[in-house]
């Protein structure tokens, strides 16, 4: 009587294991390029300049003592006109006699915030 020989069924069973484990490290691969991509697009459509911009505008006004409603309003409507960018500026008295400002800036894809002690 024939004896059944499996030998070959465990050289299926590899090869059917290593494509799965190379599906999956393509599958990987593929995602992390489109990781690297969203992020470089992030970074790049970051305001760096405009935000730089404004809030050294902003520093030299309140530092100069020219800091006014008439200013914010001003900084706003460039702003809103250049940048295409929502502004917003307040300025609150802080402790031991600086001024605290807040800057909010939005672009629609980029919100940013920062308070500063002057």
């Amino acid at each position: 009587m024939a004896r059944l020989n499996d030998d070959g069924q465990w050289i299926v069973l590899m090869g059917f294991l290593i494509s799965i484990a190379l599906l999956f490290l393509m599958l990987i691969v593929s995602q992390a390029t489109l990781v690297g991509q969203t992020t470089a697009e992030g970074v790049l459509e970051f305001p760096k300049h405009e935000i730089r911009d404004l809030r050294g505008q902003v520093i030299d006004s309140v530092g100069e003592g020219e800091f006014t409603r008439d200013i914010s309003e001003d900084i706003r409507l460039l702003s809103l006109e250049r940048n295409h960018a929502l502004v917003q500026i307040d300025k609150e008295p802080g402790p031991l006699g600086t001024v605290m400002i807040t800057i909010r800036f939005n672009n629609g894809v980029t919100i940013y915030e920062e308070t500063l002690l002057i």
